[in-house]
């Protein structure tokens, strides 16, 4: 009977060492998603300074190629996978625009493609 006991009770510790590491997986799955998502926002930040440093909502066709690369640079701190940046002039103005940074996790197996976007609005 206590054998009984034992393995019923080495069983229940089991599930419960399971359910752990199906916790910390999840943990770690919204940790890296959060950082790339931070990443995106300092990239779009970036961007932003771009456009107020120049005063134009139009940026060359150089530097958004300069963004896209940097952008999928992963050797970079702000690098994300499979990145695309665009930057679209709000229709009817001339002084704000719209930052759209897209990427794709290396954590998500069914390639859904994230978005970050933010608006910004010249003098």
């Amino acid at each position: 009977m206590a054998l009984i006991e034992v393995l019923v009770s080495i069983l229940l510790f089991a599930f419960g060492l399971l359910g752990l590491m199906g916790l910390e997986a999840t943990a770690i799955n919204l940790s890296v998603d959060a950082e790339d998502r931070s990443r995106a926002a300092l990239f779009a930040s970036d961007v932003a300074s771009y456009l107020w440093t120049t005063n134009s909502v139009n940026p060359s066709t150089a530097q958004k190629t300069t963004w896209n690369t940097n952008c999928a640079n992963l050797a970079l701190e702000t690098g994300l996978p499979s990145c695309t940046v665009s930057v679209v002039a709000t229709l009817g103005t001339t002084n704000s625009a719209d930052i759209t940074i897209k990427w794709v996790p290396l954590t998500d197996k069914s390639g859904n493609t994230r978005q970050l976007t933010t608006r910004v609005i010249l003098p």
